[in-house]
């Protein structure tokens, strides 16, 4: 990018960014841009909203291990006027820290619990080959109980984050909790009801013959990109184990 010579004038954006999820129904993209390449690391940055329907962008799909649609960005000499840039020029870093943390702070347990409601239902409407109520095998149950426990674990860390910012705060560290916990709360769980069904757990959606309608196949593969969104499960630990618990930045 090169900068405008003054108020009112256009930046003009060149590069490409892969994950750009929902870009092809999107009119604009929040993005973050490197407008100086004469400073180190996170100085130098600027946050934009750019719209997407011009000229010079071009949006290609990219399928997902769980079927689902992402997408690679490109950007050739895209027009952005200076009215959408958000904050103060070099000040990007600051405005996505604040989208990040709200990410992480936001809703993450919303996958497990409609996966726990899909085992329960499965659980209680399917018999063993003795014609018992599967519900009543202590493993089944076993397995059922820990994913809730582990639901109401992520609804209450969830809720400490809105608790936090309704009170006029930023849950950066409790944010990093919730996501981190969240995140790889689904990955047990979904591993966990994929073994508990046996070959029949890895029939998908859409197969009427799966069991809980393909919903633990489901999860187990999107699970794996949960561990992602918002940062990886490693820059979490080391935002609790530095912002939060005051250990130096690992090597």
């Amino acid at each position: 990018m090169w900068p405008p010579p003054g108020p009112g004038d256009e930046w003009v954006v060149n590069g490409q960014k892969m994950f750009t999820t929902n870009a092809q129904e999107a009119d604009y993209v929040f993005m973050l841009t490197r407008t100086d390449p004469d400073v180190a690391k996170h100085r130098g940055l600027t946050t934009f909203l750019v719209p997407l329907r011009q000229a010079g962008v071009e949006i290609r799909p990219v399928y997902t291990l769980s079927g689902e649609r992402t997408n690679l960005t490109f950007y050739s000499d895209v027009r952005v006027p200076d009215s959408l840039r958000i904050g103060e020029v070099g000040g990007g870093w600051d405005v996505m820290k604040v989208g990040l943390t709200l990410e992480r702070a936001g809703d993450q347990g919303g996958e497990s619990i409609r996966l726990l409601t899909a085992m329960e239902e499965w659980a209680g409407s399917t018999v063993d080959e003795e014609g018992r109520p599967v519900s009543e095998d202590p493993h089944v149950r076993a397995r059922l109980g820990r994913a809730a426990a582990e639901a109401e674990v992520t609804t209450l860390l969830c809720r400490r984050c809105a608790w936090i910012h309704a009170s006029g705060g930023l849950p950066g560290v409790e944010g990093s909790m919730s996501k981190l916990f969240a995140s790889e709360a689904l990955t047990r769980q979904s591993a966990d009801f994929v073994d508990l069904l046996g070959r029949d757990g890895i029939r998908s959606q859409g197969d009427p013959s799966a069991p809980a309608g393909g919903a633990a196949d489901y999860d187990f593969r999107f699970a794996l990109g949960t561990t992602t969104y918002g940062g990886t499960s490693e820059v979490q630990r080391n935002i609790i184990a530095q912002r939060g618990l005051g250990l130096p930045r690992s090597g």
